[in-house]
């Protein structure tokens, strides 16, 4: 039974952080626009602005999408945690740990998340399991 639930499990988990991610990079191009979002960078003191809010505005909307459809798994994951990282770091930590006083709570299960789903194979529903399976024996180890 726990065999059989596991890729829904992990297609259900995938869309939902994905989701999340993708919604968010969306926003700061769409509605705050990138220079509103350039802005908020710099108000917060985050380095390089100018660079991290585009940089960060289309890792969240591709890593996003990498996640939904199961691609690049571990890159994705990876990238998207030391995303939330920088926004503990940068713009939650002095808040404490309450999401409801603006603190890291909810940005840290953000990138936890994005680890386990990284990290997780992505289960038969996934484009790199559905790769992983094209590929010929020969080039297995390669």
């Amino acid at each position: 039974m726990i065999d059989r639930a596991k890729p829904i499990a992990l297609l259900l988990a995938r869309v939902a952080i994905g989701a999340i991610f993708f919604i968010h990079g969306w926003m700061k191009l769409t509605e705050a626009g990138l220079a509103a979002t350039t802005g908020g960078f710099e108000q917060m003191g985050i380095p390089l602005a100018t660079l991290a809010a585009p940089a960060v505005t289309f890792l969240e909307i591709i890593g996003g999408i990498a996640i939904i459809i199961g691609a690049a798994l571990p890159v994705a994951g990876t990238l998207l945690a030391i995303d939330m990282v920088g926004a503990i770091y940068f713009v939650h930590l002095g808040q404490g740990f309450s999401v409801e006083r603006g603190g890291y709570e909810f940005v840290l299960a953000l990138g936890a998340a994005a680890l386990a789903v990284g990290f997780s194979g992505g289960g038969v529903l996934a484009v790199d399991t559905l790769l992983e399976r094209r590929r010929t024996p020969e080039t297995a180890g390669v």
